[in-house]
């Protein structure tokens, strides 16, 4: 199916979440028109206020609540493409999983393809975020180097088997396993119109542009590295095995690039610049003469260089590579422009936009 036109209207859901929001940017930097939804007037305005150069090739369109049947249906009318990006990143299952969540993920991500199959009849591409976690089986023994061929089996079946006393990170990891899962059954049962993409991050860092009214409303994975800059990791943590990492101007360019590209419809991209350690993160730390020394007075020293050492299963991000011409950015500058970033926001009290040279921090 044939990919978007460049001047393309493309509407992104979520669009003020730390993904999206860089997605909107890249979209209008290309010189696409772009709808974003959002959840309120304040984050539409927000998105406005930080994109005001771009004039009225952004709007945007309230849409409170993912699981709300309709809640998508005047949006989806009169764009060329979807970027599905609102669902949850949080480790809250306070209750029951499957309510703060697996339905959210689930029912939004059905609930926005069944609104553009009865009213997107402009739209020929659509790309949902998916995650690394709907990849990774952590029963899987062993070292393991993961592609886009792999699913999250476990976790899906500890849904039912565990119920309320499945573990956060687990539920987590099945809500994003089931919603793309929903996805691509959804596309196989409805033939619609369109085509799919999904894009599977694994940890996302990066620089910050969208609005954060303080430290603790940080998202999940920055939140990780802002408490890192505040004494919450100890000299024996670094050498965990933390997983996987991208930048956050990736994931996005990998969205936007899937719009535009042919050979990209029916895809999974796994978007992963490869392990990591939080080793390898205080190494940049401490050589950045740009981070505020307060910060690295709280950062351990560690090892210097032993994160490499440390063995861990990979995500491969070659297939983007190759079909995307996604070009990685390093790590040393993923974490220099994210503590760069965040030192802005502190600066700012966190309140009004992000300096330029925090929005030019892109490719």
């Amino acid at each position: 199916m044939p990919a978007i036109n460049s001047n393309s209207h493309v509407l992104v859901t979520g669009g003020s979440g730390f993904i999206a929001i860089w997605c909107v940017y890249q979209l209008l930097e290309r010189g696409h028109k772009v709808r974003a939804t959002v959840r309120s007037d304040d984050k539409g305005k927000y998105l406005q206020s930080v994109f005001s150069k771009y004039g009225d090739s952004l709007s945007y369109a309230i849409a409170e609540d993912l699981e709300a049947p309709g809640a998508f249906d005047s949006a989806v009318q009169g764009v060329d493409a979807v970027l599905h990006t609102a669902s949850p990143f949080h480790f809250n299952v306070e209750g029951d999983p499957k309510r703060t969540l697996i339905n959210p993920a689930v029912n939004g991500t059905r609930n926005v393809l069944n609104s553009i199959h009865q009213h997107g009849k402009d739209v020929k591409r659509v790309v949902v975020t998916s995650s690394f976690a709907a990849i990774l089986d952590s029963t899987r023994q062993g070292h393991i180097v993961y592609t886009e061929k792999d699913w999250n089996l476990s976790s899906v079946e500890n849904v039912e088997k565990k119920g309320k006393d499945q573990e956060a990170p687990d539920a987590y990891r099945a809500s994003k396993t089931m919603a793309e899962r929903a996805a691509w059954e959804f596309v196989e049962q409805n033939k619609p119109s369109w085509d799919l993409v999904t894009v599977n991050p694994p940890l996302v860092f990066g620089p910050i542009i969208h609005q954060v009214a303080a430290a603790e409303k940080l998202n999940t994975s920055v939140g990780f590295v802002w408490g890192l800059l505040h004494g919450s990791k100890k000299e024996e943590d670094l050498l965990a095995p933390a997983g996987n990492c991208v930048d956050v101007r990736d994931v996005a360019y990998a969205h936007v690039e899937a719009l535009v590209r042919d050979d990209a419809g029916s895809n999974r991209f796994a978007t992963s610049l490869g392990p990591f350690t939080y080793q390898d993160v205080v190494d940049i730390i401490h050589e950045d003469s740009s981070v505020p020394e307060e910060w690295k007075k709280q950062v351990p020293v560690g090892k210097k260089g032993a994160g490499k050492e440390v063995k861990q299963n990979e995500l491969d991000g070659s297939k983007a590579t190759k079909v995307l011409d996604l070009k990685y950015v390093q790590l040393k500058q993923v974490v220099q422009d994210m503590v760069a970033s965040l030192a802005d926001y502190e600066k700012r009290g966190w309140k009004g936009v992000p300096s330029e040279d925090i929005l030019s921090r892109t490719k």
